[in-house]
């Protein structure tokens, strides 16, 4: 089983910055990629960026592209996503998730078999 909790967000004013961690524990060392997700209220969860735990392969969401960062610290099993430029937009609760059993870097939410409680990020306008 593998544990996953998000931290770091919180309110911005638009075109700050926040980053946003998610801490691992329990069976990590197999773990092939993590991935941030977002839900704003009343809408689907929708794939934010992803990353491959040895590679470091990423891949993002063309929302994203250029304002967010996803990087890893193995030796610390916690992913990370750097948001600068922030957007009204951005404003939903954010989740950290992790697929199991896959090969691949996977962009669809059950592709992924644990998931975090959630963070949320708030940016006012």
């Amino acid at each position: 089983q593998v544990q996953l909790v998000e931290s770091g967000g919180g309110l911005v004013q638009a075109g700050g910055s926040l980053r946003l961690s998610c801490a691992a524990s329990g069976r990590t060392f197999s773990r092939y990629a993590m991935g941030w997700f977002r839900q704003a209220a009343g809408k689907e969860r929708e794939f934010v960026a992803a990353i491959t735990r040895l590679s470091g392969n990423t891949h993002y969401a063309d929302s994203v592209k250029g304002r967010f960062t996803i990087s890893r610290d193995n030796a610390k099993n916690t992913v990370y996503l750097q948001m600068n430029s922030l957007k009204p937009e951005d404003t939903a609760v954010y989740y950290c998730a992790t697929p199991d059993g896959l090969e691949y870097l996977p962009s669809r939410p059950n592709e992924y078999d644990y998931w975090g409680q959630g963070t949320q990020v708030t940016v006012s306008s």
